[in-house]
């Protein structure tokens, strides 16, 4: 299991929302790793859905940017017309 907490030390604020979006890479991957295990496995979701979650996982009010992250970082994958996500099986480690 990830220590998300030490990764990303400074970026989480006390109750484990993403409160800044990292400039450094490896960090922004930490946080769409971190992201991702917010979502159940076989489990479908509305983007609505998705936005829910994403909007109660971080401060800084872009869930457009994360939820886009963690479609082409490969965490979630969607139908062809967004309706639908999931979490995607390339990516188990999150």
């Amino acid at each position: 299991m990830i220590n998300f907490d030490n990764i990303l030390k400074g970026f989480l604020d006390k109750d484990g929302k993403l409160k800044l979006w990292p400039a450094k890479q490896d960090k922004k991957l930490a946080a769409i790793k971190y992201l991702a295990t917010k979502f159940a496995v076989n489990r479908e979701y509305t983007e609505k859905e998705v936005n829910e979650i994403l909007r109660a996982n971080h401060t800084f009010n872009d869930h457009q940017l994360l939820r886009r992250e963690l479609f082409e970082k490969g965490y979630l994958d969607r139908t062809l017309n967004g309706a639908k996500y999931w979490k995607s099986s390339k990516n188990p480690a999150a």
